[in-house]
């Protein structure tokens, strides 16, 4: 009798359990059963409730900090080299740690070759993850990568929404590649915001390159945290003149006080998707849920179908 590859199973790290559980559904399928012991220092020990030897699992989770979330998919992958999966692909919606992909200053680490490394230790056959602070980042890996854009999410809505004298902004000169990928999809003017940091999460400065006068202005960027940047280009914007400023960021940290900012700010609207999980405290943020394309590449990875129809941009 052939051999018949099994089906693959699905696991979900703690803090990203809701968004498994949509991927799952999606997938046409249910999570996978797993357990935790923890000790009382805070130690914790995840343990497959399940058999899944030969089999190809998925394991879902955001590895935003704190580090926990990072070492919980650690050993979530450790165990399951260790109960002889066949495949095991980290599925990371959010990869953490991303921003610290280079030496800006001399005697700083960089954490993201540090994560891919354990990752790729840990037993990681794949990776699944999308919307890297740097594309770049795929090559700190020696398994493959699928980097999957949102711009499927959040192409369909802006254009849905019908705007006229569209205009795509970026908050910074390191995401203007992205906002003249998403103008060319849509066919639109391109601005680009210039500012200065006095240090991390700290604006000193911000001036803007080109004309927002009577445009209705999207501002395209991987992430938000404090949202300082975001809602001070906002403002800015809307004193030279735009008709309306929306956000759209991938992952949405908003982390401090970046819900008052966002509700003090001109922004119309910020729109995120559902990569990490967060308590939505405005009325100004909307979710858009990425649980169907990831669940469609995860299918398409298993059956080994080729997942370039998901690379819009």
């Amino acid at each position: 009798m052939p051999y018949q590859v099994p089906q693959p199973k699905i696991f979900a790290c703690t803090q990203s359990k809701i968004l498994g559980e949509k991927i799952a559904k999606a997938y046409g399928t249910e999570l996978g059963k797993i357990s935790f012991s923890r000790y009382s220092d805070g130690e914790f020990q995840p343990s497959f409730e399940e058999s899944i030897r030969g089999t190809r699992i998925f394991i879902i989770g955001s590895t935003h900090p704190g580090p926990e979330n990072l070492m919980e998919m650690l050993l979530m992958i450790d165990a399951a080299k260790r109960a002889s999966a066949r495949h095991i692909t980290a599925v990371m919606p959010y990869f953490g740690w991303a921003r610290q992909d280079r030496k800006d200053k001399p005697r700083v680490p960089i954490a993201a070759k540090l994560v891919a490394k354990m990752l790729e230790t840990a037993g990681a056959t794949r990776i699944i993850t999308m919307d890297l602070h740097a594309d770049q980042i795929q090559g700190f890996f020696e398994k493959p990568v699928d980097h999957l854009f949102a711009s499927t999410l959040f192409l369909p809505y802006l254009k849905n929404l019908g705007l006229k004298n569209l205009t795509i902004a970026s908050p910074d000169m390191g995401g203007s590649k992205r906002a003249y990928a998403y103008s060319k999809a849509l066919d639109s003017d391109v601005v680009v915001c210039y500012k200065q940091r006095a240090k991390a999460n700290i604006i000193s400065h911000m001036e803007l390159i080109g004309d927002v006068q009577g445009k209705n202005v999207v501002l395209v960027d991987d992430m938000v945290d404090t949202a300082g940047t975001l809602t001070k280009a906002a403002d800015l914007m809307m004193e030279r003149g735009a008709l309306s400023v929306r956000a759209i960021t991938t992952h949405g940290l908003l982390s401090g006080d970046a819900y008052e900012k966002i509700e003090n700010s001109k922004l119309t609207e910020l729109i995120i998707t559902d990569s990490i999980p967060i308590e939505i405290k405005s009325d100004k943020v909307r979710v858009l849920s990425c649980a169907n394309l990831f669940a469609e590449v995860m299918d398409k990875v298993h059956n080994n179908n080729s997942i370039s129809s998901k690379f819009l941009m």
